[in-house]
């Protein structure tokens, strides 16, 4: 049950970004231009997206359990680090230079060729650096 809900989701998460047209890195790239020929639309996706999961972080915020009965551990609020605005700089700075964030970037492995996929291998570069250069605590 517990892979099939994440393939749906997954999918429906998916089948958003195709509809919204977040999958070309050409409107990403031009709603960063702020100061050239601006495009709005990922600032329409994100504020669609803030008003869904709002309601949903604080109904969850009230339970113990997910829907499919795991224990539901959120994680807790911490100030800023080195280690969270590092990595967002460089979220920041790799999405700006290819307009392409992970969740894109899966969506197209499927069909973009090989951009998307050398998009992917840095991606997972990426992780197992940062594995390696930062602790991960269990759980």
């Amino acid at each position: 049950m517990r892979a099939m809900s994440a393939a749906l989701f997954g999918a429906i998460f998916g089948v958003g970004l195709l509809l919204s047209g977040m999958l070309d890195p050409a409107k990403v790239l031009g709603f960063l231009d702020v100061a050239g020929a601006w495009n709005p639309q990922l600032a329409f996706v994100m504020g669609g997206a803030i008003a869904v999961a709002f309601p949903a972080f604080l109904i969850a915020r009230r339970r113990e359990r997910t829907l499919l009965g795991d224990p539901l551990t959120l994680p807790p609020r911490l100030g800023l680090d080195r280690g969270l605005v590092g990595g967002a700089a460089l979220f920041g700075l790799g999405w700006g230079l290819v307009g392409i964030c992970p969740g894109p970037g899966i969506v197209l492995l499927g069909f973009a060729g090989p951009p998307a996929w050398t998009f992917a291998a840095a991606m997972v570069a990426g992780v197992v650096v940062a594995r390696g250069a930062v602790p991960v605590s269990p759980g």
